[in-house]
């Protein structure tokens, strides 16, 4: 494999080794504990699958979301790793853990639409696999309320990242209508 095509898909391959080697020991939520690397690679495939999405960084920070915020990840390794820019588009998208949960929840409502075109979009892929994920089963240790908040919640944040995608905004639309949130 030569060209740009072969460079992006060894950029590609190697983000997601990257993340599977961060989140190995991590299982998400679910009643079946599915592996966490699902998700990222799930929100990647969003971008690319339904959105559209080819930007190779947009797509490395989409498998590599979660890193800063939920492994040992610094941001100052995915710089040395992956450039800048991918860094920038993760710390972008990351929570600070030493906050108050409600104040990481509000200050992604705040934040949502002063974000840059590429962290918009692994939000709004992170949000949209995370929506569907919860339409498919209630993770362990939720009630249907938690679960209704969270919906709630999301839709305040996607609020704020209308006009980034179309078919990502729409299949949003369509969770949040099933719940009675209007967006």
């Amino acid at each position: 494999m030569s060209g740009a095509a072969g460079a992006a898909v060894l950029l590609l391959v190697d983000a997601a080794d990257f993340a599977a080697r961060k989140h190995r020991r991590q299982r998400r939520k679910d009643p079946e504990g599915t592996p966490y690397i699902n998700h990222p690679i799930g929100v990647a495939q969003i971008l690319t699958q339904e959105a559209g999405i080819t930007d190779v960084q947009v797509l490395q920070a989409a498998l590599l979301h979660d890193t800063v915020e939920d492994t040992d990840t610094t941001p100052e390794e995915l710089e040395r790793r992956f450039g800048a820019q991918v860094r920038g588009l993760v710390e972008e998208v990351t929570d600070d853990k030493t906050l108050p949960k409600l104040e990481r929840k509000r200050r992604q409502v705040e934040s949502a639409g002063r974000s840059s075109r590429g962290a918009k979009l692994v939000k709004l892929a992170d949000k949209l696999y995370n929506l569907r994920d919860l339409r498919r089963c209630t993770p362990v240790g939720w009630s249907e309320q938690r679960v209704q908040e969270y919906f709630e919640w999301a839709a305040q944040v996607v609020r704020g990242l209308r006009g980034t995608n179309p078919q990502m905004e729409a299949a949003l639309q369509q969770l949040f209508e099933e719940r009675g949130i209007p967006l």
